[in-house]
Order: C-alpha cells, then structure tokens, then sequence
C-alpha cells in the first residue's frame, strides 16, 4: 500500500525535524515537502503532490489559518490538518471556518498526530477532544442535567445518516449523492438536526457528532 504523503509547514525547523522523525517512524506515511510560510504552500503542493498538509496555525508572513482557506479554495480535495500549540476554541472554529480537515494540538503523543494524519488521509476529520469541549456547551448540559428541557433530542434515522456524513466535512451536494436523495432533502434534514441540537452552524454540529458517537 502506498504510503500517505504529508508535507509539512512550519516556521521551526527543529519543529520540522521533529515532525518528519514522528511521522516516518510511525511507518506507511513518507513526508514529501517541507515549508516555513504559509504563503509557500500553494507552491509546496504542486512541487509535492500531498495527501495530507500538516500546517501550524502561527507562523510569521501567511499564517496557518489564512493558508488553509487559500488551499482549500484551489484543492479542496486535499485534507489540512492543524498542528498548533493553541487549545482555544476560538482558533478551532476559525480553523474549520477556513476549510481545515482536522486540528491537532501539539502535546498530543506522537501515535495520535500520526493517527490524525492516517484519519485525514482517508477522509475523516480528527479533531483533539481537549479542544471541542470549549465549543459544546449543549452537549456538556446535556450530560450534566438529564431531562433538561434544553438537552438535544435523538437524532435518528435518515437524519442520523445526514449528521454522519455532515460531521465527516461533507457538503449537501456530497451528502445527497451519498444517500441517493435530493440536495433539497438535505437541506431540509440540516435544518432539522440544528434545531434538534439547539445549534446555528455545521462546525457545531459536526463537533456534537464527534462527541456523541456519530
């Protein structure tokens, strides 16, 4: 089996160094590139081709968030994983916002920064649990209250299909395609599942998906 292609973009070379020993040593990931700028990776993805971009989300010049939305604008194909040492909400919900695929904090061990990658590489979205509680406060009542007249209804059913596939990072189009069932239908499901979570976006949804199992 071809072995996952990460390139990777941070400004700390020692960083780097660091990241390709972890990685490489986890085995059936082979690092292709390597930059210190966001601004660089555009050009860092032709010359190498990745399955994976693994990017900080500080840098000085083009930061990680703003790369990200420039990547995923020309490759929205490709899967970018944050690799940061911030454990803020804010900074995960800009991340997503800007496209990313997965957000990884940097004392993570290395077994779960090289999991995060495989998982990204195959089309699921690995975001550290440390860092979703600070956006899930329904899910968190929920939990701490059984009964509350607040707390999520089940979501079941076809809904529960169209919560899974939204939570991998799916667009309507995508999700309808997968289920066989009209872009209107999706939307209609969408609409549903907020208002049964108490939520207002899909980053919301999908981390209360991640979090219950889905």
């Amino acid at each position: 089996m071809r072995p996952v292609g990460v390139a990777l973009i941070d400004d700390h070379p020692l960083v780097r160094a660091g990241l390709v020993a972890l990685l490489e040593e986890a085995g059936g990931i082979a690092v292709v590139g390597e930059a210190s700028d966001g601004g660089d990776a555009l050009a860092l993805i032709e010359r190498t081709r990745p399955d994976v971009l693994l990017m900080d989300l500080s840098m000085p010049g083009t930061g990680g968030i703003e790369a990200t939305g420039i990547v995923r604008r020309e490759h929205p194909e490709l899967a970018v994983v944050i690799l940061t040492s911030s454990h803020t909400g804010d900074d995960l919900r800009a991340a997503l916002a800007a496209g990313a695929t997965g957000y990884v904090v940097k004392d993570a061990e290395p077994a779960e920064i090289a999991a995060a990658v495989q998982a990204a590489a195959r089309g699921h979205r690995p975001i550290d649990p440390r860092v979703t509680h600070a956006l899930l406060p329904e899910a968190g009542t929920a939990s701490a209250r059984p009964g509350d007249a607040d707390e999520p209804q089940p979501i079941r059913g076809r809904e529960a299909e169209v919560l899974t596939l939204l939570a991998r990072g799916l667009a309507n189009k995508q999700i309808a395609h997968e289920l066989g069932i009209a872009e209107r239908t999706v939307k209609v499901h969408v609409g549903s599942i907020f208002r049964r979570l108490g939520v207002g976006d899909r980053v919301s949804a999908a981390l209360w998906a991640r979090e219950n199992g889905y």
